[in-house]
């Protein structure tokens, strides 16, 4: 699980001058800040749905959108951006 932790880190792309970070971060909806929270956390959508009180099939939506709206290509990499990102505290 860490050396493909590390692999996905590796793929990101380092924030070029301006903030590409805050700006990808400001396309999401405060409840997507909230699933991207969880999903970095390590938590599936059903424990994401169960801790937010939405259906798992709204969670998914919000897993695509997310993302999307990031420009990552799978959880892994949006759990990444969001631990760079300082979400998670």
């Amino acid at each position: 699980m860490t050396r493909r932790a590390v692999t996905e880190l590796r793929r990101l792309r380092p924030d070029p001058p301006g903030g590409d970070t805050e700006a990808r971060l400001e396309q999401l909806s405060d409840r997507e800040r909230d699933v991207l929270r969880l999903l970095a956390q390590g938590l599936s959508n059903t424990g994401i749905s169960e801790r937010l009180v939405l259906s798992e099939s709204t969670v998914k939506t919000h897993v695509s959108r997310i993302l999307l709206k990031l420009s990552c290509e799978n959880r892994v990499q949006a759990a990444l951006f969001a631990h760079q990102a300082g979400l998670l505290g």
